[in-house]
């Protein structure tokens, strides 16, 4: 059968699953639509985790950057797996013992204000929106390839997916609909992998094999017999070297970007609402850290395979494209250029694609051929010659772990709309199903807005990601760790520090991306400090200011203070309302 029959198969068989699981599940109450009624297992909770958690940018993008980056790739895995440990040690059993329903929640009871709630809620919907435009936009790039249309017309369908099954199961159906997306997406990412580890090394652990040496079906994979018996990665540094990059092994960026970029995706993957709010899912706290240690491992499944992937997938990309004439170039790219996502300019009239270091539309430049990053990871099963029913299975994995993270971001928007804003703050007696019915709502226009950020989307889909880290970092981060464990910090030093850090880390991205996009160089950043690491300094600037701030204004009441101090320790948690100003 064809690649799109298969897709067709694949991705409707999944997509009658989640449609099914999501009218099973439906919430009919404000605790379903919220917090599933804290009625998560463990185990399943951990799944729907690692679901939300890999998102288009994992899936999709990350094993795409670091075939193109190489080692300065690596901060993406160190970043967002350093992260998930910090949030599961820092906040997360905590988060559950407070017992409530969303983030700005905690945070406007445990700074006694509405003012800070506000605030919260509004970094929240920034936050979410910033992170849900990568995740349409690669629903959009999967569509287009796999499914015979184009990526809006892709975006459009995943809009209304997600519209379904968000609005009517709320985390309830959520939920289980990301068990079932963790399995298709894990499963659709190992299985390509391990074919092609045992293509190249013979080796089925692609954790290992990418490491191995060459063997001779992967010599004549690569029609090139002097690579059998040599370490693949040598030979990966080899093909580099030849085309005027730097080796695939050796980073470029400086070393104070690498770490800002890691310490700044660490600490916003801790302060991500929609992760933060799977904890408020289960029954006890003692599940609350069971399922960030499953969540641990499902998630460990794919990132430590991702560096495997990037290594097979560019590995093939150089060789399969480099010096072959256009009339006889491969399949997968004749496949993939209908989608605009990789392309060739002859330059020089010889009819030979070329790739070469530089911008393949730069008329200066050597380099005949343009590949989109995002789609190493989608197009690698059809690069290695892969069966065609693989290829539609990772068009399938590509999906679910899109519209598994763009769910869980529109639930977070759905509920500062509803709970903190309407229910918290505008109308406090608003009935149960009156704010169940803005829920919903809230839910819908957030799915036409992240649709429109997907079709006209600010950058590629892990760089927009980064961005939200960064957001993430400077607002929610200080807020959330002063709030557990500093009895004395108080609403004015955190009203202050949030908006300080995530005005100063919008400004800092908007002006190198949008503003002024010639100085978005290593010479142009402040202290050699890039837009996707100034999260790290946008959250120093928070702890800073917050601190300032407390030591000259009033502490917090004693019952405030106690408050604190029971979320540490066992026994009973009384959160008390948070004031009107």
């Amino acid at each position: 059968m064809s690649i799109l029959l298969w897709t067709w198969i694949i991705t409707g068989a999944s997509f009658a699953l989640y449609i099914y699981i999501a009218y099973a599940s439906r919430a009919k109450t404000t605790g379903d639509f919220y917090v599933a009624e804290k009625q998560v297992p463990a185990f399943m909770n951990g799944m729907a985790t690692g679901a939300d958690w890999m998102s288009a940018a994992s899936f999709i993008s990350m094993a795409g950057l670091i075939s193109f980056l190489g080692r300065d790739g690596s901060y993406y895995l160190m970043g967002w797996t350093g992260g998930y440990v910090l949030l599961a040690m820092l906040f997360g059993p905590y988060l559950r013992k407070y017992g409530k329903f969303t983030i700005p929640q905690f945070i406007g009871d445990r700074y006694y204000s509405n003012t800070a709630r506000t605030i919260a809620l509004v970094c929240a919907i920034f936050v979410s929106f910033t992170y849900v435009a990568g995740q349409m936009r690669g629903v959009g790039v999967v569509f287009s390839r796999f499914m015979d249309v184009s990526i809006n017309m892709g975006v459009i369908i995943g809009m209304a997916l997600v519209f379904f099954y968000a609005t009517l199961g709320g985390m309830k159906g959520i939920t289980y609909t990301q068990v079932a997306q963790y399995v298709v997406l894990i499963t659709a990412y190992l299985i390509p992998a391990i074919f092609v580890s045992m293509q190249f090394t013979g080796n089925p652990i692609p954790q290992i094999g990418y490491g191995s040496a060459i063997s001779a079906e992967g010599a004549a994979l690569l029609n090139d017999p002097s690579t059998q018996g040599k370490y693949l990665l040598d030979v990966l540094n080899g093909l580099h070297k030849d085309l005027g990059f730097v080796a695939y092994t050796t980073g470029q960026r400086p070393m104070i970007d690498v770490f800002f970029i890691t310490f700044s995706l660490m600490i916003g993957t801790a302060g991500l609402p929609h992760i933060l709010i799977r904890f408020f899912t289960v029954p006890k706290m003692r599940d609350a850290r069971s399922s960030a240690g499953w969540a641990l491992i499902f998630i460990a499944l794919l990132y430590t395979t991702a560096p495997a992937v990037a290594v097979f997938a560019r590995t093939n990309f150089i060789k399969t494209v480099n010096n072959v004439e256009y009339v006889n170039a491969p399949s997968w790219f004749k496949n993939w250029e209908k989608t605009k996502l990789v392309g060739w300019k002859d330059k020089n009239g010889d009819g030979i694609m070329q790739l070469r270091k530089g911008a393949w539309d730069d008329p200066k430049s050597e380099n005949e051929v343009k590949i989109d990053q995002d789609i190493m990871v989608l197009a690698s099963p059809e690069i290695a010659k892969l069966p065609n029913w693989t290829v539609g299975l990772i068009g399938a994995g590509g999906l679910a772990a899109a519209l598994s993270t763009a769910a869980g971001l529109l639930l977070v928007i759905s509920a500062a709309i509803s709970h903190d804003l309407m229910k918290g703050i505008v109308k406090p007696d608003m009935s149960e199903k009156a704010e169940l019915w803005w829920a919903r709502g809230g839910a819908g226009v957030a799915v036409v807005i992240a649709g429109l950020f997907g079709i006209y989307p600010p950058g590629f889909v892990a760089q927009v990601v980064a961005f939200a880290f960064g957001l993430a970092a400077a607002s929610f981060f200080p807020a959330l760790l002063m709030g557990i464990f500093n009895k004395k910090m108080n609403k004015e030093g955190a009203i202050a520090g949030m908006i300080v850090g995530i005005v100063f880390t919008a400004g800092y991205i908007y002006y190198f991306k949008y503003g002024n996009p010639a100085a978005n160089n290593p010479a142009g950043w402040w202290l050699g400090i890039s837009p996707e690491g100034i999260g790290t300094v946008g959250a120093a600037l928070n702890f800073v200011v917050s601190y300032v701030v407390s030591k000259f204004t009033k502490e917090p009441s004693a019952e405030i203070q106690d408050l604190v101090g029971s979320l540490r320790y066992p026994g009973k948690l009384e959160a008390p309302a948070a004031s009107s100003h």
